[in-house]
């Protein structure tokens, strides 16, 4: 059955006898400075893979790869007699390009730091081309209502004389107010005739 406990507990003790084999037992002159740098093992404890790294160039790497894979036996027997497992993990060795990585990373940060400097240096005396305030400012209630209200139609309602409901009747509501006496209504005339008093 897997145990993933298992298997992480292992592969820190393959670490450490990989790392010290390199050290002490491997004598090929391929080998350079090689560190171990992780160990993973499958769940089943079958498989084992060692990431490592080399110190130098492209040269020392494929050198310490040639090295690194004629000793596989000499430390896979190493790493069964050091962990006691029934089943010994085969090994497979992996250049850990992480460290290559970071290094790589940290050096694109510092050239954007120093093109950053530069910038900074040349927007230090530089003034905008345009206004020094190029943002609209906000609009306040006053605006708002100024530009809805429009002045000639404000003009116009001025002009309108008061409104005469009498004249607008033309003369109706007063002829039945004034006929509206003695119990009598006044009734407009039609078109043409007279005003007429009812009952």
């Amino acid at each position: 059955m897997a145990d993933p406990a298992r298997a992480r507990k292992l592969a820190v003790r393959i670490r450490e006898v990989v790392a010290s084999a390199l050290e002490r037992g491997v004598k090929d002159p391929r080998l350079g400075m090689v560190t171990v740098t992780e160990v993973r093992v499958t769940p089943d404890l079958v498989d084992a893979t060692v990431f490592y790294t080399v110190y130098g160039d492209e040269a020392a790497r494929r050198a310490s790869a040639e090295a690194l894979e004629s000793a596989r036996g000499l430390l896979r027997s190493q790493v069964g007699r050091a962990t006691g497992v029934k089943v010994t993990p085969t090994l497979t060795f992996v250049h850990d390009r992480l460290p290559d990585d970071a290094k790589h990373l940290e050096e694109l940060i510092s050239v954007a730091r120093e093109r950053d400097a530069r910038l900074a240096e040349v927007r230090r005396d530089a003034r905008p081309a345009g206004d020094d305030d190029p943002y609209r400012r906000p609009r306040t209630a006053d605006d708002d209502v100024e530009d809805d209200v429009d002045t000639d139609i404000v003009d116009e309602f001025d002009d309108v004389e008061e409104f005469d409901a009498d004249d607008a009747l033309g003369g109706d509501a007063r002829a039945r107010e004034a006929g509206a006496v003695g119990g009598h209504q006044v009734y407009p005339a039609s078109p043409g005739g007279e005003p007429t008093v009812g009952r």
